[in-house]
């Protein structure tokens, strides 16, 4: 039985990807980092030796420790975490259960470069409507959940990027773009290793409203719609893509959970 201080590979997979999922802080020593350098979605690294330094920093929002197979080192941190007032559990059988369990495990090869403060920074095109959305949303969810992004005029994006050594995204001639008929949203799934059946499905939406191609998903005409609503709303850009985030947590909890639910208001015949 899970100890209330631990969770399990499923519980915590089921928070992944979702506004309310909790910090995840891996701490796998440098040997078993090594043997397998990919890590669960949304987490990032911590020396667990130095948990004393930085467990301030982690924020009100509960945590979830992970070390290789959720015995000493993370459930040590885990209990200092909570002794500073984080709802902090340890996650039961470690990397190795999250691992085997089949779970997606995000690819750090491709990884941008992380400024100061351990954060990756991404630079687009000012006036964002369905891709240069999309993207953050799925950094800021299951890549990098403190990741910057910074928008500008399309002539000074390149230029920018290379002052303030961010990651160009969705522009042309760049890595993180569109390729043949797919979007950048597909290509951030392909290249992270994010293949799990919501998030294709939620790309196959993005790319129909992305590319004028209504007739790959129904449901792309009507992301569109509520994009162009997002854009005329706001005048800044930052604005626009925190409100927007909500729409995409929507569309990926309805790709992962609600597709075959329907809705319908019958209205009861009276008898007479």
């Amino acid at each position: 039985m899970t100890s209330p201080t631990e969770i399990t590979a499923s519980q915590l997979a089921r928070l992944i990807g979702l506004p309310i999922s909790p910090s995840i802080i891996d701490v796998r020593d440098d040997d078993d980092f090594a043997g397998d350098p990919r890590y669960i979605p949304a987490s990032y690294r911590r020396d667990y030796r130095r948990v004393a330094e930085w467990a301030s920093e982690c924020g009100p929002a509960p945590a979830v420790v992970v070390c290789q197979k959720g015995l000493k080192l993370s459930q040590g941190v885990a209990a200092w975490l909570r002794t500073v007032g984080i709802d902090a559990q340890s996650l039961e059988g470690g990397f190795l259960s999250w691992r085997d369990a089949g779970h997606p495990l995000v690819k750090p090869d491709k990884l941008p470069g992380r400024d100061a403060v351990g954060r990756t920074v991404w630079v687009t095109r000012a006036r964002p409507k369905v891709d240069r959305i999309a993207c953050p949303w799925l950094i800021r969810r299951f890549v990098d959940p403190r990741a910057v992004f910074l928008l500008g005029a399309p002539s000074e994006v390149l230029p920018g990027a290379d002052r303030v050594s961010a990651t160009p995204f969705d522009m042309e001639g760049v890595f993180w773009s569109h390729r043949g008929e797919t979007c950048t949203f597909d290509t951030m799934i392909e290249e992270f290793d994010l293949k799990t059946k919501s998030l294709l499905h939620l790309a196959r939406i993005v790319r129909g409203a992305d590319t004028a191609r209504p007739d790959l998903e129904p449901e792309a005409p009507g992301l569109l719609a509520a994009s162009l609503g997002y854009s005329r709303m706001y005048k800044d850009d930052l604005a626009q893509l925190e409100h927007a985030m909500g729409l995409y947590d929507a569309l990926y909890r309805w790709c992962r959970d609600a597709t075959e639910e329907t809705h319908n208001w019958p209205s009861a015949k009276q008898s007479g």
